[in-house]
Parts: structure tokens; sequence; C-alpha cells
């Protein structure tokens, strides 16, 4: 039981030295050590860099600074930059960078990456007022963007090795109007588009009224054309009728005439309620007393 407590205890005091008296860098970090405070330094004066593994310290005199040594990447706030025109633009830009001295950095920054992209965004920012200041809204949104973004890179480029860093790229992503500005090209052009469409309904109004005149009179030349073929019809017919009433009254009189009394008679007596005021001697109705009429 001694030697299992005993066991216990030398595993625990093992763990702890390893815990206290090593560190882990990972693949995508550098880490230098400051022993009581100062850089660990090489036989040839240059700080020591620690790269993927586990490394020894010493405890509490030895402290650790782990950086990453990826590409960074700072995306900004957007930038209000004016032009040669006094137009202004919005602007926004990113940066791509990384460490490149990293015992440099940390003297320079303590570590920090904000206050590097603090330095950087300041230096892009100055960059672009001038550049963009020597330019119209069109040079720099459509011909010379890339001959700006190339000089915005050269001008960080000249402060990086005093942070210790290396500016990989710098790209403008997107140049926009101020939101008044946009918002009266907006309108503008919300008002052209209203014109325009009121034109074409116009256009289509007119087109319709043409269309629904033509239709009309052509409606009118047909229906004029069928009442005036319905005229000379019934006019034919009457007059068809009229020599078939002439012969039959030539042949037998009184049997034309008794015809027409039906159709008198039919014509009249239509309706319940008509009521017709006559002599009953009259010859309206002679053909009511016998068939001769007598």
């Amino acid at each position: 039981m001694n030697k299992l407590i005993s066991l216990i205890v030398v595993l625990i005091i093992a763990a702890i030295v390893i815990m206290t008296c090593t560190f882990k860098v990972k693949e995508w970090e550098t880490s230098i050590v400051l022993q009581f405070g100062d850089i660990k330094k090489n036989e040839d004066g240059t700080a020591k860099l620690y790269q993927r593994g586990f490394h020894f310290k010493w405890p509490v005199a030895d402290q650790v600074i782990t950086m990453d040594n990826r590409i960074q990447t700072f995306d900004g706030e957007s930038d209000r930059i004016a032009t040669s025109e006094q137009k202004d633009l919005i602007v926004d830009s990113y940066i791509k960078w990384r460490i490149k001295d990293f015992d440099h950095f940390y003297r320079r920054t303590g570590a920090n990456y904000r206050v590097a992209e603090r330095l950087l965004d300041n230096t892009v920012e100055n960059a672009l007022r001038e550049e963009f200041g020597k330019r119209t809204r069109t040079q720099v949104v459509s011909g010379e963007r890339e001959e700006v973004m190339g000089l915005m890179l050269t001008e960080t480029q000249k402060i990086a090795p005093d942070l210790g860093i290396e500016v990989v790229d710098i790209r403008v992503k997107t140049i926009n109007l101020p939101t008044e500005v946009s918002e009266s090209i907006y309108n503008r052009m919300r008002n052209e588009r209203v014109k325009i469409a009121n034109a074409h309904r116009a256009e289509g109004e007119k087109d319709r009224q043409i269309i629904i005149a033509e239709t009309d009179v052509q409606i009118q030349r047909i229906l004029a054309g069928a009442d005036r073929e319905a005229r000379e019809i019934r006019g034919q017919a009457d007059a068809e009728a009229a020599e078939v009433y002439a012969k039959t009254y030539g042949k037998n009189p009184e049997f034309y005439s008794f015809l027409r009394s039906l159709d008198a008679y039919k014509e009249s007596f239509k309706n319940e309620d008509d009521v017709i005021v006559i002599k009953p001697d009259s010859d309206f109705f002679k053909y009511f007393k016998n068939a001769d009429g007598k």
C-alpha cells in the first residue's frame, strides 16, 4: 500500500513537472520564450524561435509567447473618402498580412495583433485618401482601381518592416455611394422608370382607343350592311307576298277578303285585355255571321 501511494505521488509530481516545464507549439504557431522578461537568444544573438512540437522551459522564470504564423486578414470598417471632384465615396477594403520577424513584432506591438492592424489601417486609409483625391469618381470606380490598390500596397509595405510583419496583399472590396446620394440616385432612376412606364401606358391607351374606334366603325358598317340586306329581303318578300295576294285576289276576291279578315281578327284579339269599340253591324264582323259574309 505504501509503495502504491508513493507511486501515485511520484506520478502526480511528474505530471506537475511536465506541465510546468514543457509547452506545446502547434504547426501553425511560432513561440518565443521570455526569461526574466528578456527574449531568449541563439548563440548568434538572434531570438530563439520555437516551432511545432514539445519544448522545455524553466518554471516561473520562463514565459512563453505564442504567435500565429499564418496569413492574417484584417477587414476594417468602411472609410468615407472624397475624390478630386469633392464627391464622397464609401470604400471597403481588406489587408492580408503575416508576421515575418517574431522578435521585432513582439517588441513593437507586444504580440498584440490589434495594434499592428490599427497601424496598417491608418496607413491604408491615408493612402486611399491621397490616391482618391487625385482621381475622379469614374476613374477610381472603373479604370484605375488596380493602380490604386498597387500604390496602397507599396505605401503599406514601407511601414511593414518596422512592425516586423509582411503585407501580402491589399484589396478594395467595394466602392459605394453614400446613403444620401444613393437614395437620390435611386429616386431619380425610379422617377425616370415611372415616366417611361406612363409613356408606355399612354401609348397603349392610345392604341386601345384606336382599335376600339376601328372596331366600332366595322361593327356599324356590318350592321348597316345587314340592315340594308334585311330591308331588301323584306321588300322582296313583301313584293312577292303582294304578288301572291294580287294573284289570289284576281282568282277569288271573296276568299282573299276572308283571309285578310282572319289576319285582322288574329291581330285584334291577340291579348285578353284588348277592347274594340265598333258597331255590331260593321263590315269588320261580317265573317262572324256566316261564311259568305251575310
